[in-house]
């Protein structure tokens, strides 16, 4: 009995810890990766802003290549978006639409991935020497449950690795 009490202090302790720990994390997280292409602007912009054409580079498209995508009416620029529904947990089922688009600078969207709420996605378009600099970033609430603040600490790794295959991919197609 006495050892069962022991667990149960250590259990308590450690989500009192959880919790006071998460009083100090930011609910906002932010995930951003870089890479310069050689390539011009207007040569990878269409690639991001045709949402089609995300099935060329799609981080997730390659980690499941028989996920079901589902395009919305329009094909390119603020309103055009697609779902997803794939069986790997990994690409798991949602929604991104393109809210912003301005011709070869930035594209804006937001992204609703297994009902967990909406992230703020974006991609920048630098002229810069050798190429273009693409930045792929997104920010997103985490709200401010523990689990899910802490939660938020790892999203940096998780998609930031996405984030870093897709520009690749997307190099390597605009490239070919």
């Amino acid at each position: 009995m006495q050892a069962f009490f022991i667990i149960l202090g250590a259990l308590i302790v450690l989500v009192l810890g959880l919790f006071i720990f998460s009083l100090f994390l930011s609910p906002t997280v932010k995930v951003e990766r870089s890479l310069v292409i050689p390539a011009a602007a207007d040569a990878i912009f269409p690639l991001v802003n045709v949402v089609r054409n995300w099935e060329l580079w799609s981080p997730w498209k390659e980690q499941d290549p028989a996920v079901k995508i589902t395009y919305g009416e329009k094909e390119s620029g603020p309103g055009a978006g697609y779902s997803w529904e794939s069986n790997n947990r990994n690409v798991g089922k949602g929604h991104m639409a393109i809210t912003e688009s301005k011709q070869d600078q930035y594209i804006a969207t937001n992204t609703d991935f297994m009902g967990m709420g909406v992230a703020k996605g974006y991609f920048r378009f630098e002229s810069v020497t050798g190429g273009t600099l693409v930045t792929w970033g997104m920010t997103c609430n985490m709200g401010h449950q523990p689990l899910k603040k802490v939660m938020g600490l790892m999203m940096d790794k998780w998609v930031g690795n996405d984030f870093e295959k897709g520009l690749k991919s997307l190099e390597r197609t605009v490239t070919q």
